[in-house]
């Protein structure tokens, strides 16, 4: 059974050729928040949707997209497509 997610935030890092369609996309779905990032309410139907286009554009191997999803302000899930950006970091460099 599909959850029924009411918002989300989504962000962005892909190839310069695709960021302006990537952009485009999301504002047609979303509020465009900061650089990469938009974020706004949105329908179960109106997710896949996005995805679908998002998917059909991006170079998995090459391009990175999240969306977390929001249950409410305390529930979330987080979906990325595309190669992942982990950084590795000792907390003793950041303290």
């Amino acid at each position: 059974m599909e959850k029924n997610y009411n918002y989300v935030f989504l962000f962005y890092d892909v190839g310069e050729k695709r960021v302006g369609k990537i952009f485009k996309i999301c504002k047609k779905y979303l509020t465009h928040h900061q650089m990469s990032v938009f974020r706004g309410e949105i329908t179960p139907s109106k997710i896949m949707a996005l995805k679908r286009e998002i998917k059909n554009l991006i170079e998995p191997n090459e391009d990175f997209v999240t969306i977390i999803k929001m249950y409410s302000r305390n529930n979330f899930e987080e979906e990325s497509m595309g190669r992942s950006h982990k950084i590795d970091i000792d907390i003793n460099d950041i303290i």
